[in-house]
Parts: C-alpha cells; sequence; structure tokens
C-alpha cells in the first residue's frame, strides 16, 4: 500500500478520535482499511507459503493449511 494511502488512514484515524468523521469520511476510512488489511493478508499467506518446518530427523515440509 502507498505511503500517501496510509497517511490518510492516520490521518482519518486522528481526526475521528478528535472531532468525527463526516459519512463521506467514514466511507473513505472503510474502504481505506479494508485495502490495507487485504494487503496484510496477502502477504501473511506468501511468507507462510514460503515457510518450510526443519524436524529433527533433518527431513523438510511446506506448511500446509
Amino acid at each position: 500500500m502507498e505511503k500517501k494511502k496510509i497517511d490518510r488512514i492516520n490521518f482519518l484515524a486522528k481526526k475521528k478520535k478528535a472531532e468525527g468523521l463526516t459519512d463521506g469520511e467514514l466511507a473513505e476510512q472503510k474502504a481505506l482499511y479494508e485495502e490495507y488489511l487485504e494487503g496484510y493478508r496477502r502477504n501473511l499467506r506468501a511468507t507462510l507459503g514460503n515457510t518450510v518446518i526443519e524436524r529433527p530427523d533433518g527431513t523438510r515440509e511446506k506448511l500446509k493449511k
């Protein structure tokens, strides 16, 4: 996710705590947050997909769902 979008998420979160958000800002915040979470989940799946467990006997196997 672009730094500009993350900065916008943080700005909206601070504004929400300080003074509240309009309906349009709430919708924007929700959409940005969903995009952020999807990227986070995608990165986590990629990391786990490349993770290998090495057993004490030296065998290696990929993680399974």
